[in-house]
């Protein structure tokens, strides 16, 4: 049986259509204030400086406790590169999630006595060092707090400083390295305990042992690595003269504790050497370049691995190439990245030294000479460069910036 068709509404009395009546969507002011911190907590980093200015509850959910835990629990951001240039000025990082040039607080820290100058970052901090007096100092370069530590121990027979390295987060350690080959020793700041460890004498292994740092690379019990450079010698042309807060900066692999790692630098000679912070030992791993060469070379950290930069002159262009070591055996170089010849052959005859950083997988050069420079941008995975745009100063100067230290943006880091 067919049941009968239902006859249609009758109109509205007034001759218009019928509608349907819309509800109004609620906006952030109708948000709970924990859901209103978890909002908050997901925006870009450069937004918290102005977060504050927009009405008194956006301020009150900043200051809370409540708002850090929710920064906390976002997983990671995309890093920030604090750049260092020879002028004075403001301080100036580069945004990698946003690609643009912001201001930091760091120069909070750079005032400090002895005109401190960056030398290591971990995490969300930045170590800092006053040249005249060896202090050091930590800051976030978010909200600009800053903290003193304790003077470090004397070196043992009147050592010179090798490098400082700076590694995890909370707690945070730094490591300084001193002495002259063979005679090579560190010590070690933990931030749990305030306190300086003595220097420790490190002993000296060969490249084939197996229980070197190169051979032990791909081992499962590897702790972390920190990579470093003192000053090049005879490998940088002598008129060269590296940033003044690259002569002791590191870059840093943690290990998942965070509590030890192996330690990577340039002797005078030109040979990167090894040191395990766990096992207290030292290695030098074979050359990149044979020794006649001129070249530009510094050490990064990328993505939990170690490699060397390169920028050479090989008949009449220019090329600059990434290295990684090949340990566990095969104890040699291999190249893993090289700029595309059409943008490193600008930097044929012009002299350029090169200091780079690493953060992931990305990894900042900074070329420097007398005709100018620039800076790249390179994934170390796809072997993708891309040049930054150029930073425009308040004078409408173009800036030159000669190194950088990359660091996570993260409010609630604490110094």
């Amino acid at each position: 049986m067919e049941l009968p068709t239902p006859p249609p509404p009758p109109p509205p009395a007034n001759g218009s259509s019928r509608k349907r009546k819309s509800s109004s969507a609620g906006g952030l002011g109708d948000l709970h204030d924990d859901m209103l911190e978890r909002v908050l907590a997901r925006l870009p980093p450069s937004s918290y400086s102005r977060l504050r200015a927009v009405c008194r509850r956006w301020r009150a959910a900043a200051a809370s406790p409540t708002f850090l835990h929710a920064c906390a629990r976002v997983p990671s951001r995309d890093p920030w590169f604090l750049m260092l240039s020879a002028a004075s000025g403001p301080a100036v990082s580069f945004d990698a999630a946003e690609s643009a040039w912001t201001r930091t607080r760091s120069a909070a820290a750079a005032a400090a006595p002895g005109n401190s100058v960056p030398v290591a970052a971990s995490g969300g901090l930045v170590l800092y060092r006053a040249p005249a007096t060896g202090a050091l100092s930590v800051t976030n370069p978010l909200t600009g707090a800053s903290r003193a530590l304790p003077s470090p121990p004397p070196p043992p027979n009147h050592h010179q400083l090798l490098a400082v390295a700076m590694y995890g987060a909370a707690p945070y350690r730094v490591a300084i390295f001193t002495g002259d080959l063979p005679d090579l020793s560190m010590a070690v700041f933990d931030s749990s305990t305030n306190s300086w460890s003595a220097p420790m004498p490190l002993a000296r292994r060969m490249p084939n042992d197996a229980s070197c740092p190169a051979a032990a690379a791909g081992d499962d019990d590897d702790d972390g690595t920190v990579y470093f450079l003192s000053k090049s010698g005879d490998v940088v042309s002598t008129n060269m003269q590296r940033s003044a807060s690259k002569q002791y900066s590191s870059a840093v692999v943690p290990s998942p504790a965070g509590a030890a790692a192996v330690a990577y630098f340039l002797s005078n000679s030109g040979t990167v050497v090894a040191c395990d912070t766990a096992r207290r030992e030292y290695s030098e791993l074979p050359r990149i370049l044979p020794v006649y060469s001129e070249y530009s070379v510094d050490v990064v950290a990328c993505g939990g691995a170690a490699y060397a930069v390169v920028l050479a002159e090989y008949l009449d262009t220019a090329s600059l190439r990434v290295w990684e070591f090949a340990g566990a055996g095969a104890g040699e170089w291999r190249q893993v990245a090289a700029m595309p010849p059409a943008m490193s052959h600008g930097f044929r005859g012009r002299r350029a030294d090169i200091n780079c950083v690493g953060h992931g997988d990305r990894l900042m050069v900074c070329v420097s000479s007398g005709d100018g420079g620039g800076c790249f941008m390179c994934d170390v995975v796809t072997n993708r460069w891309e040049e930054l745009a150029e930073h425009v100063d308040g004078d409408g100067e173009v800036s030159e910036f000669l190194a950088a230290f990359s660091f996570e943006p993260r409010v609630e880091i604490t110094v």
